[in-house]
């Protein structure tokens, strides 16, 4: 399984190819792009410009598999508002267009978000229904939606999460398997084993269950996830893909070599269990 790294981790002003270049120099096998409004990889790329990257991915050797994405939290697929519902679907369908140009298998999808406002059983209605109306363009670019597990206060349960993206009735819609989120909330061996080959993409983060919050995320192999079973799980489910750990730039320019090392000493460990 390859030691991947998400776009994330570099700062937001470093083109994509320079990223490239410097998570494979590091010893990264795999790099997720993200696309964005404007940066990173922008909505607007061009066919010619996107078919770029993926020539620069190819002559570094390292493997572009999946599409980060976060613009489904600011243009929910759930939301109340049919415009704004229909926006988030207008970006899945030129990421999905922007993850073809670049062969990429899949992009990352969060479905839905549970607010206030937005109450659960209006999420799951409008949340599926747009996903399935997505899913003639995932199979028209042969790229999988693959939906997040999240903390959106939605789809909290393996089961719950299976027959959502057996609902939607492609196999172009799948789950993108977020090991550290489920902490909170399960055991990941747990999910993995019920979720199996719908599994199309794999983050890697670590937790500690007992702080709880946003600020029990820590570095690979200083948390609750027992590795070991996770990675029994992923290889009983025949998922084959890279392992992509998902971590965000630190604040400090001078110090982002060093996180990047120590993220790929954990996937490295993990990856051989």
């Amino acid at each position: 399984m390859k030691a991947g790294i998400n776009q994330w981790a570099f700062p937001a002003d470093m083109p994509t190819a320079e990223a490239m270049s410097q998570a494979r120099r590091l010893g990264y096998e795999a790099f997720e792009v993200c696309v964005e409004e404007e940066g990173r990889v922008p909505l607007d790329i061009s066919e010619t410009g996107a078919a770029a990257i993926r020539k620069h991915a190819d002559a570094l050797g390292i493997a572009l598999t999946s599409m980060g994405c976060g613009l489904h939290w600011r243009y929910p697929l759930s939301s109340p508002d049919a415009a704004t519902r229909e926006k988030g679907r207008e970006i899945t369908r030129q990421a999905l267009r922007i993850a073809h140009w670049m062969e990429i298998e899949s992009l990352l999808v969060v479905p839905g978000t549970v607010t206030e406002s937005a109450p659960y059983d209006m999420v799951l209605e409008h949340s599926l229904a747009s996903l399935q109306d997505l899913r003639a363009e995932a199979e028209k670019q042969r790229v999988a939606i693959a939906i997040e597990n999240v903390w959106n206060r939605f789809l909290l349960s393996p089961t719950e999460f299976r027959d959502f993206i057996d609902q939607c009735d492609s196999a172009y819609v799948g789950a993108y398997f977020d090991i550290g989120n489920v902490l909170a909330f399960g055991y990941p061996e747990q999910w993995i084993r019920i979720l199996g080959r719908r599994i199309k993409a794999v983050h890697a983060k670590d937790f500690r269950t007992e702080v709880g919050t946003l600020a029990g995320f820590v570095m690979l192999l200083e948390g609750d996830v027992n590795w070991p079973a996770v990675m029994q799980s992923l290889r009983e489910a025949g998922y084959t893909n890279p392992l992509i750990a998902e971590y965000f730039a630190p604040p400090q320019p001078h110090s982002g070599d060093a996180m990047l090392r120590q993220v790929l000493t954990g996937l490295k460990i993990i990856t051989s269990l």
